[in-house]
């Protein structure tokens, strides 16, 4: 599959954008792996007729997160948990803003079936570089990134005295139907 040339308005209407966390330390099994939806959030992808022809631009509220599931632990994740870590994100970790992400390269990998990305994102205050894969072999486009926490000045969450922590990398997760060129 290739992408249809043009520019295609991406968001919450034809895509889902997403947070994976995982936990690591002694108390591990009493936390839980979060799947964290970006409720509030934009992106234009500008493709042209060769795959690396390609420019993407992203734009989240850091306010919009909300956590959907948590698996593991030692019990149920309740709307009341889900609350809290939300508040959480919201005040302590994220602290509002905007979250951006820019393109600066692309290259075509396997024959143009997956197209390897290179750009900026901005959060917290800070940009660093960002990179990760677009898959473009079924009818969905789906990309996956690894955000290290910490290089965008982001402490993760320690509970339990220090023996249940959020592990300092999450994925991030974007799913989008568009047209096949």
């Amino acid at each position: 599959m290739s992408i249809q040339p043009g520019t295609h308005e991406i968001g919450p209407a034809n895509a889902r954008l997403r947070v994976e966390t995982g936990r690591r330390g002694a108390a591990a099994k009493a936390g839980h792996d979060l799947v964290i939806e970006v409720t509030s959030w934009e992106a234009t992808l500008e493709a042209g007729d060769a795959p690396t022809e390609l420019a993407l631009r992203l734009r989240a509220e850091a306010d919009s997160l909300e956590v959907r599931e948590g698996t593991g632990g030692v019990q149920a994740l309740g709307d009341e948990d889900k609350a809290k870590i939300k508040r959480m994100i919201d005040e302590e970790v994220l602290r509002g803003g905007v979250i951006e992400f820019r393109s600066t390269a692309v290259e075509a990998l396997d024959g143009g079936r997956r197209l390897r990305v290179d750009g900026e994102l901005t959060m917290n205050g800070a940009t660093h570089p960002l990179g990760f894969e677009l898959d473009l072999r079924r009818e969905e486009v789906t990309g996956r990134a690894t955000v290290r926490q910490s290089d965008w000045g982001i402490k993760p969450y320690s509970g339990l005295f220090g023996a249940l922590k959020v592990k300092d990398e999450v994925e991030v997760v974007g799913e989008a139907d568009l047209p096949a060129g």
